[in-house]
């Protein structure tokens, strides 16, 4: 791995964060993460739809959006690409790994959802990345996005056990914790130059 490839990893997960820096992926950052299982599980599922995500829309933007000049229609492809991945990997995962699929269940649906896959598919292109440049940021960015859920939902954790202000509990403790959180990423950012 070259410093290239190193720079792109650690910015990727701590400089340039897509939950805590690049705010993509709010609505599962903040709806999964009240415990650390169901964080982790939705980080796996995000990192397996991401990679998958980002391959095939590498490929349709080079080989097909491109060369046809249908370069226009990126979003609306992605969108169709990412839906259709995720009902796939779902019927797969239910015909070929029942426990696996119970395990992911609610996550995989949500990912759908999830705009920091369909943001991460547009960077790549935006970036002008190659093939293993964006698979690299891809597996990254989805590192980081776990990094950054089971943090909080750790800290969501112990929240909890703690005595919280009635008028703070939920939301509003929730968002002060994401807000400090995004501010304790702030200090990676010399860490790696910005790609």
């Amino acid at each position: 791995m070259t410093i290239g490839y190193f720079a792109l990893i650690i910015g990727a997960i701590f400089v340039n964060n897509v939950v805590l820096s690049q705010f993509l992926g709010i609505c599962p950052f903040l709806g999964v993460s009240k415990d650390v299982k169901s964080s982790l599980g939705m980080g796996g599922a995000v990192l397996f739809v991401m990679l998958l995500a980002t391959l095939v829309t590498y490929l349709l933007y080079t080989y097909v959006l491109v060369p046809f000049n249908l370069a226009y229609l990126q979003t609306i492809a992605y969108i169709l690409v990412i839906a259709g991945l995720v009902q796939m990997v779902e019927i797969v995962l239910k015909k070929i790994a029942p426990a696996l699929y119970q395990t992911l269940g609610v996550f995989l649906p949500l990912i759908t959802t999830n705009c920091a896959v369909l943001g991460v598919a547009i960077l790549v292109v935006q970036k002008d990345m190659n093939l293993i440049q964006s698979i690299v940021y891809a597996a990254s960015i989805a590192v980081g996005f776990t990094l950054a859920l089971v943090i909080f939902a750790g800290i969501r954790e112990q929240i909890e056990l703690t005595g919280t202000p009635k008028g703070m509990k939920g939301v509003p403790i929730a968002l002060i914790t994401a807000g400090i959180l995004a501010m304790a990423f702030m200090g990676f950012g010399g860490l790696v130059p910005l790609p």
